[in-house]
């Protein structure tokens, strides 16, 4: 039987046991469809009810464009080592350890294209983090502290145009012309894509867009 959007909400809410907060991990390279389907989860899963699921993306780890500037990296944003890896480890195990009190993660806005410390707050009535980002299964470097925070890691894969396609039209979306954006998805994120790609098989599940159905069926970024 084919995925469906109702086995992933089942399949999230076993991960949660009571006494503990549980950290569900979404990777997959740009344009996989991370964001959409993590929002679709915690929305779906907190229903109308007391909220319990909290959303906590990768991107507020993006060092700020100053830092890039001084570290000669500014043209590759989005690279691995343009992110602060072991600061996104550690507020990962204060998530999974630090339950009685409130945890503030930070945000990144796309506007900007800049991280926002303490944007995010994840109460102590969150019993399931829900954390995406492209490089969760990466094992290069400080990366390879993150995959023993999560309970389990998704890995979502989308056919290849479809993929180029949402990220030129993201790109363009938040300022790029449209020859800026085609040049930066066949460089820059093409190049963190097929990193990304090498990491699949350390997934717990492969998840293909096409095969989940409606509320799934939204257009994703």
């Amino acid at each position: 039987m084919p995925l469906t959007f109702d086995d992933l909400l089942t399949r999230a809410t076993a991960l949660t046991a009571p006494g503990r907060r549980a950290v569900l991990g979404i990777a997959g390279s740009p344009g996989a469809g991370k964001t959409t389907l993590a929002e679709h989860l915690v929305r779906a899963l907190n229903g109308l009810g007391d909220p319990w699921v909290a959303h906590v993306p990768m991107d507020g780890f993006h060092l700020a464009d100053v830092e890039l500037d001084r570290l000669g990296r500014r043209d590759r944003k989005g690279a691995p080592d343009t992110f602060d890896p072991a600061g996104y480890a550690a507020l990962l195990r204060r998530l999974r350890e630090e339950t009685d009190e409130v945890v503030y993660a930070p945000g990144f806005e796309r506007v900007l294209e800049q991280p926002i410390a303490g944007a995010i707050p994840v109460l102590p009535t969150a019993r399931l983090v829900v954390t995406e980002g492209n490089y969760l299964l990466l094992e290069a470097g400080s990366w390879a502290r993150v995959r023993p925070c999560l309970d389990e890691v998704w890995f979502c894969e989308v056919d290849e145009d479809e993929r180029v396609r949402r990220l030129v039209a993201r790109h363009e979306e938040f300022g790029k012309d449209h020859e800026t954006a085609v040049a930066w998805v066949s460089g820059t994120d093409q190049r963190n894509a097929d990193l990304v790609a090498t990491t699949r098989g350390r997934a717990d599940l492969v998840i293909s867009p096409a095969t989940l159905p409606s509320p799934y069926d939204a257009p994703l970024l």
